[in-house]
């Protein structure tokens, strides 16, 4: 992608032996072992590409949290049994995915994939660009910080956000059986560097109008302790789906914060593609729409689209050029709740020794109680080379995966 760095690591400073040091290392610092396809390299971006995506990513957040109509719609797509009350007036966390196509310039240039008002991976994804740096051995000229952020400022940012004003022991991170999940490395680097305790959401115990978790060392160990502060990291659909109820009842008026109040999961996410206006956005609609004749100049190429439905995760259910069939397969009642959108074909812009291959960039930002403006954080990046992007989908294949985006400073 950005030369000299990206021939100078894939001839010179990749080895096998250092890759599996990076392995080696990660599952050390996180304290569990990682069952998701970490890649062989990171990927070397220039700066202002990164901040161009994450300007981006503020101006599409901005069209949708400061425009009260669509907030009014948005409401309409939080379930009853899942509207926690005292909704927060904007998100404390943004994830916006864009991937690379090339313009008729034959410059690169990013296109808008999906937005999310929920946490990504901060945790595990700065060390892993620690140790990408560190273990190959690329040297001190290397940033990953966005908007001139400092290590130090990154962590405070963190803890502004996620603990709040709490002491740490009152502040949880609540998951869905977390221990199965893929994502513990990141909840052990939170409990380590923020004393933030991870908690499965369906083992919290609500008394009145406080909710308790059950402390499991030192001087807590055996007793119920108060949480004043969630960081929210549990799935709706994945509860719904696995039939697992938390608790305590959502709709409750409870004495607790929200990290990530749990219902801006719901009001931007896919249901906001077709309510956004940006270069670098795919037309979309919803797939009732499309029924009643509203196409919005969508490629009449079934090739060229993709159908998804709206609250599934990790690209769960996505269909590749539906068919007249398939669509009308899904009920009417049910349409509202698909996605029909433009393709993009990717760029495959990253050359590595297995061939040339697609990148997912992820920005991710914080928005802490008392902060005037989302703060951009860092990149994520995904290299694939099938139709699907995301980790789970290229574990067969080589130099694909779970990557970091790091520029020359």
């Amino acid at each position: 992608m950005l030369e000299p760095y990206r021939s100078r690591f894939n001839e010179e400073q990749f080895s096998a032996e250092k890759y599996a040091r990076l392995k080696r290392r990660l599952e050390e610092r996180t304290r569990t072992a990682i069952d998701f396809r970490i890649c062989e390299t990171p990927c070397f971006f220039p700066l202002a590409m990164l901040e161009e995506m994450a300007e981006a990513g503020r101006v599409l957040t901005h069209q949708l949290i400061g425009d009260p109509a669509y907030r009014k719609l948005s409401d309409e797509t939080i379930p009853a049994r899942f509207c926690v009350p005292n909704d927060n007036p904007r998100p404390n966390f943004m994830t916006v995915d864009f991937g690379l196509v090339r313009n008729e310039a034959g410059d690169l240039e990013p296109k808008l994939v999906e937005l999310q008002a929920f946490p990504s991976i901060f945790g595990y994804q700065e060390l892993l660009a620690e140790e990408y740096i560190e273990t190959y051995g690329l040297g001190d000229g290397f940033g990953w910080h966005l908007g001139g952020m400092t290590a130090s400022g990154y962590w405070e940012t963190l803890r502004r956000t996620i603990v709040g004003d709490h002491a740490p022991e009152n502040v949880v991170l609540t998951e869905v059986e977390p221990e199965t999940q893929k994502t513990r490395p990141d909840f052990n680097v939170y409990a380590d560097r923020l004393g933030v305790k991870t908690v499965d959401i369906a083992k919290v115990r609500k008394e009145g109008k406080k909710l308790f978790y059950l402390g499991e060392e030192g001087a807590n160990r055996g007793r119920w302790v108060p949480i004043e502060r969630i960081f929210n990291r549990a799935i709706v659909d994945e509860m719904e789906r696995k039939k697992i109820s938390p608790g305590f009842d959502y709709r409750d008026e409870l004495d607790v914060e929200w990290a990530g109040h749990p219902n801006w999961y719901f009001r931007i996410s896919k249901f906001s593609l077709p309510y956004l206006s940006h270069v670098s956005v795919p037309r979309a609609v919803f797939l009732d729409d499309w029924f009643a004749g509203k196409r919005d100049g969508l490629p009449e190429d079934r090739s060229q689209l993709l159908l998804k439905p709206l609250y599934s995760f990790a690209g769960k259910g996505i269909q590749f050029a539906p068919s007249d069939g398939e669509l009308a397969a899904i009920p009417e009642g049910e349409r509202h709740g698909y996605l029909l959108q433009e393709r993009v074909n990717f760029t495959p812009a990253i050359a590595t020794p297995a061939g040339p291959t697609q990148v997912e960039i992820r920005v991710m930002y914080c928005w802490p109680e008392g902060s005037a403006e989302m703060i951009s954080m860092l990149c994520l990046a995904r290299l694939g080379r099938g139709l699907m992007i995301g980790v789970d989908h290229n574990r067969n294949q080589e130099w694909v995966g779970g990557s970091a985006a790091i520029f020359p400073v």
